[in-house]
């Protein structure tokens, strides 16, 4: 019977949504948390994936987000003001909104997860208390 796990983790990042005109235009940030998730057949052992597995793979990317401004790549004005200031920044072919983060780690991760095919692979971010975005696969 199949089973889902499910890992928890948490960053601080701000961002700015370049083409947004109610208020996300600004900088700002956010206490992201994300949810890994996978649902599949447990080993003979009882599980799914251990969940040190999943912390192996993301907490590298999240080093890299925690505490940076995640910007578009193409948001020139903004990226070279902060880049003159030396402020860590985390540059993305993408507007950096909670849908496109949590499709681009699903990218990331889920070719490195290598469990029997049907395995559903989810991932949810959260950018606020009670805002999200979920995606998912079958591996």
């Amino acid at each position: 019977m199949p089973v889902t796990i499910a890992k928890e983790f948490r960053w601080e990042m701000g961002h700015r949504l370049a083409f947004h005109t109610q208020g996300c235009q600004n900088l700002h940030g956010h206490s992201y948390k994300v949810i890994l998730e996978l649902t599949g057949e447990p080993d003979a052992n009882g599980m799914v994936l251990d969940y040190g597995d999943l912390g192996v793979l993301i907490k590298p990317i999240l080093a890299q987000w925690d505490h940076s401004m995640m910007l578009d790549e193409t948001d020139e004005p903004m990226v070279d003001v902060l880049k003159e200031r030396g402020m860590k920044l985390t540059l993305v072919p993408f507007p950096p909104t909670a849908e496109n983060i949590a499709l681009d780690l699903l990218a990331r991760l889920a070719p490195d997860i290598h469990l029997p095919g049907g395995t559903i692979f989810a991932v949810t971010v959260l950018e606020t208390s009670n805002s999200s975005a979920r995606v998912e696969t079958v591996l």
